[in-house]
């Protein structure tokens, strides 16, 4: 596909309209504080991955309003049991879920810990899953897919359960004995990279122990502009719900506000790897850099050290196995 969004020398200093809430803070606090006055529960049972080398272990949680979540635990089977790992936490593209117990051990390969989490209400594309999505706002009315579920208010809206479920998954996998809690990396493409950001940003001031966050061609980015600009792929589900709802595009943007990653993302403080396909049609160039050149910027002095990977012809699939070698080399310099 032809390149359609801003030159690259534009994108660099592209900056996002988006607006925090006056209370995006206060609504957040809330939130996991209401997440977190349920026990986590977090219990990890072995399983056979029919696998020599990885060690897997079948996880479930306490996500949102206590609903169980699932996800996987990989560990390299040759660790030495005195010596906590640090753990990839990993979030799904849209439409997946944590998949088959083998399906994905790449970082366990590269000697992390490697926590998969499912995704609620989602499996049905891509990778398999296994966690329902049981909030009564499941059945409101919304376009086809799950970008306008519970989208009238901010405390129905479906990505609060996701981030939550997300933030929670951190904890769960600090809890395991074999998991260094102090070294948690937050990591996704597409979907998975919006929910980074997310957490990454939800992280600062209310939860220790995340030190990089790797935001691969990351969705759920700078809403309005997205909505705009966007031809293919899960946004135009809010432009389709737009176009029958004349009257509601300013309210599904005044909720939307509180999950768009570039206002969530301004608070973090961990470091950032970041990636965007030039020719990425499903989650723009400028989205990815508005998120981007917001990241950490609420931090002041304390901002963190960000980079990003731009590959200048490729679509959503983005860097693959060029950005999973370069972040493999983040990783290494990062933890020594």
């Amino acid at each position: 596909m032809p390149l359609f969004d801003l030159p690259l020398e534009q994108l660099r200093n592209y900056t996002s309209a988006v607006t925090a809430p006056a209370d995006l803070d206060a609504f957040w606090d809330r939130t996991i504080s209401e997440a977190r006055e349920r026990p986590l529960d977090a219990v990890f049972e072995p399983v056979d991955n029919y696998l020599t080398v990885i060690d897997t272990f079948d996880v479930t949680f306490s996500g949102f309003g206590g609903s169980q979540v699932k996800g996987w635990l990989h560990l390299p089977a040759n660790r030495l049991a005195d010596e906590p790992l640090p753990v990839v936490v990993q979030y799904a593209g849209y439409s997946g879920g944590r998949g088959l117990s083998n399906q994905d051990t790449k970082w366990a390969q590269a000697g992390y810990a490697h926590f998969i989490m499912d995704t609620r209400g989602q499996g049905y594309g891509g990778l398999l899953g296994h966690t329902a999505d049981p909030h009564p706002s499941a059945g409101d009315v919304a376009h086809a897919g799950l970008m306008t579920r519970g989208a009238s208010s901010r405390e129905d809206y479906y990505y609060r359960r996701v981030y939550v479920d997300a933030f929670r998954a951190v904890e769960a996998a600090q809890s395991h004995p074999a998991v260094d809690a102090s070294k948690v990396v937050v990591a996704g493409v597409s979907q998975g990279g919006g929910i980074t950001v997310a957490v990454a940003g939800l992280a600062a001031g209310r939860l220790d122990g995340v030190i990089a966050a790797l935001p691969d061609v990351p969705f759920l980015q700078d809403f309005p502009r997205a909505i705009d600009i966007t031809p293919r792929g899960p946004y135009p589900e809010i432009a389709s719900f737009l176009a029958r709802h004349r009257d509601r595009y300013e309210s599904v943007l005044a909720v939307l506000n509180y999950f768009d990653g570039v206002n969530l993302g301004r608070a973090a403080t961990a470091p950032a790897l970041f990636s965007a396909a030039q020719a990425d049609d499903i989650c723009p160039p400028s989205t990815v850099f508005a998120s981007f050149n917001a990241y950490g910027t609420a931090a002041g002095n304390e901002a963190p050290a960000k980079d990003i990977e731009v590959y200048r012809f490729n679509n959503h699939e983005g860097g693959q196995e060029h950005q999973w070698n370069r972040q493999l080399e983040y990783l290494r310099k990062l933890l020594g």
